[in-house]
């Protein structure tokens, strides 16, 4: 058994956990904080995308022992004063939503895109960087248009062709 304390979403967070636990699990489970999703537990569909200091990570991936003393947001942790993030409040406004169950991955994906690429993003590097995240609903392309417009919110990138 490990025990193990992180930040969470600005909270300083303590628990005990098998040494085998996945970070997925341990935010789930241990902190209650069900917004990041299990969709696959092979690290293929990105419904567990939680950002670990600052980077996008899949938290099925890795063991929460190996994220003790790191600063971890969930979607939980996006939105502040009551306000929904610019991901979070484009995916609404573009119906990105699909049936909810990806986007949570899909918005801490965008998000951590959108910080790394700000001003150079446009729709084919979004295409791209979605490769690691599978929406099973129907397809990208009000992702893709969501992605781009937080982009242009944020900080200003070239619109997605309609």
């Amino acid at each position: 058994m490990a025990k193990i304390t992180m930040t969470v979403n600005g909270r300083q967070v303590s628990g005990v956990c098998d040494d085998r636990t996945l970070l997925v699990h341990f935010i789930r489970e241990n902190l209650g904080l069900t917004g990041t999703h299990v969709g696959c537990d092979t690290s293929q569909c990105g419904a567990c995308v939680v950002h670990m200091d600052g980077q996008s990570v899949k938290s099925c991936s890795i063991l929460a022992a190996q994220a003790a003393g790191s600063a971890i947001t969930t979607i939980e942790g996006l939105a502040q004063n009551g306000e929904l993030h610019p991901v979070q409040a484009a995916f609404k406004a573009h119906h990105g939503l699909q049936c909810g169950f990806c986007t949570p991955g899909m918005v801490m994906t965008a998000v951590d895109m959108i910080r790394r690429h700000g001003s150079a993003l446009d729709e084919a590097m979004v295409r791209a960087e979605l490769e690691g995240n599978i929406c099973r609903c129907t397809g990208y392309h009000n992702i893709v248009k969501a992605i781009l417009a937080a982009a242009h919110e944020m900080g200003g990138v070239r619109q997605a062709a309609e």
